[in-house]
């Protein structure tokens, strides 16, 4: 199979549209097939053509032009590769409409991708399947929100946002009143979950439709309070050891998790998988990311470089195994 046509779409709500965009840079520059580009405004228009260019290169589109569904095209792609992080493209929204479209599409299907994206609901399940996960409590807009059963330090985040936003962590002498109501103008529904003393966090990215590879295991560290939006997306505020400095069982075994993990929550594609390791010894799967970055400094497609696979050869892998699915 010769070259295929893509397109890539990327913006997205507010939140982590900008990430989306900058993520889409990346992947045009790299990808090996034509590929065209839609953007989705922070509006929830659509921008297309030179228009979506244009709001490229801006690094952010907060008005588009066409409403949905854009007039595209659409039996001229072979794949479309949705970039959208967070609501709308990580949500089984776009993947919905895509699949609706009969055009194949790169990543996960739309139950994949709603279970992982609720933090909530992808710990229930990982929970009931025996894969330890950090303890949390829910608490739903509108209701009482008690103390967690937990002490402090602890982290509040939103159920269903990606890339650190509307997360505080709340310490000894702080009132968690705040942390929640950040959290609660992202999301009807905030987790709280512990904190874990001596935490170091590790990353394993994984590609494959029904039987997954797992890259090499990484390692994060930083100066910052947590791995907040500003650490994860400015240039040199966070550092990533590859491969990290851990004894080789233990690598094993958070590769195998992670796709024992990719299996039971049904992902295909891709996934970028977050674990923490406690200074005790103690692992537990953090997050899922069905969609992660693809920005200069997005650990995914880095995590497989060190593992040998090029930016380009992982975008072609992506795509074709959207078709192979």
């Amino acid at each position: 199979m010769g070259q295929l046509h893509i397109l890539l779409i990327a913006g997205g709500p507010p939140g982590e549209h900008e990430v989306s965009l900058s993520s889409a840079q990346g992947v045009l520059a790299a990808m090996p097939h034509p590929t065209e580009l839609a953007v989705i405004a922070k509006d929830g228009l659509w921008l297309l053509g030179e228009d979506a260019h244009e709001a490229l290169l801006a690094g952010v589109a907060e008005h588009g032009t066409h409403r949905f569904p854009p007039d595209l095209p659409w039996q001229r792609y072979d794949v479309a590769f949705p970039l959208l992080h967070g609501p709308v493209g990580e949500d089984g929204v776009i993947q919905g409409f895509l699949q609706l479209l009969g055009l194949p599409y790169v990543g996960a299907g739309v139950a994949s991708s709603a279970l992982c994206m609720d933090k909530d609901l992808c710990k229930r399940v990982l929970q009931q399947a025996g894969i330890p996960v950090v303890p949390w409590v829910t608490f739903y807009r509108g209701e009482p929100a008690s103390e967690p059963p937990f002490s402090p330090p602890y982290f509040v985040k939103p159920a269903n946002t990606g890339s650190s936003v509307g997360i505080s962590k709340v310490k000894a002498d702080q009132d968690a009143s705040k942390a929640l109501a950040q959290a609660f103008a992202w999301d009807h529904k905030v987790l709280a979950e512990q904190g874990i003393e001596g935490v170091r966090e590790l990353e394993v990215a994984l590609l494959g439709n029904i039987h997954a590879e797992a890259s090499v295991v990484g390692e994060i560290t930083y100066q910052a309070e947590f791995y907040d939006y500003e650490t994860k997306y400015t240039p040199g505020k966070a550092q990533l050891h590859l491969p990290a400095a851990i004894a080789s069982e233990l690598s094993e075994k958070i590769r195998a998790t992670a796709v024992a993990a990719y299996r039971i929550l049904g992902v295909r594609g891709m996934a970028r998988v977050d674990f923490f390791l406690s200074g005790k010894g103690e692992l537990y799967l953090n997050e899922f990311n069905t969609i992660p970055g693809f920005t200069p400094t997005s650990m995914y497609p880095k995590l497989w470089q060190a593992s040998g696979l090029s930016y380009p050869d992982l975008l072609d892998r992506l795509v074709r195994l959207a078709l192979e699915d």
